[in-house]
């Protein structure tokens, strides 16, 4: 067998590397990837936010006053979006669980349900934080 025949016959194995930080704009992560990472993203939002929330649920039940003052700065658009974010990861971070859940159980392994689910996972995500945007900023 000829030297040129071997080097065609011979395939060369793919390469697989860890992405440096800078390659990340231009690395494409494929769809459970992303559902992974906005699951990890909106744990750490709720689990860092979660003392100042429950700081403002003690507060607005302490009076009448204090609810009705939370009630007032609620109103303010800076703060809806602050409630959006809280919403959005809540929900985000919900339907990733049930998601993960539904893996664990029934579908591990299959590559084809993976990425349906974290389709499914971002199109729920969408509506229903949009549903809440549209609540919030008073449309219905």
């Amino acid at each position: 067998m000829s030297e040129a025949v071997r080097e065609v016959a011979r395939k060369e194995r793919p390469q697989f590397r860890n992405i440096h930080i800078t390659d990340i704009v231009r690395y494409r992560l494929p769809l459970p990837g992303k559902v992974s990472i906005m699951h990890r993203i909106s744990g750490v939002l709720m689990f860092v936010l979660l003392p100042f929330i429950l700081w403002l649920l003690d507060l607005s039940l302490k009076s009448e006053t204090t609810f009705d003052y939370f009630k007032g700065v609620l109103s303010l658009p800076l703060v809806k979006l602050i409630v959006l974010a809280l919403s959005w990861a809540y929900i985000a971070h919900f339907s990733a669980g049930l998601r993960h859940l539904a893996l664990d159980l029934h579908y591990a392994g299959e590559k084809a349900s993976a990425r349906k689910t974290a389709g499914t996972v971002l199109a729920v995500t969408a509506v229903l934080t949009v549903l809440v945007a549209l609540k919030l900023f008073g449309v219905f």
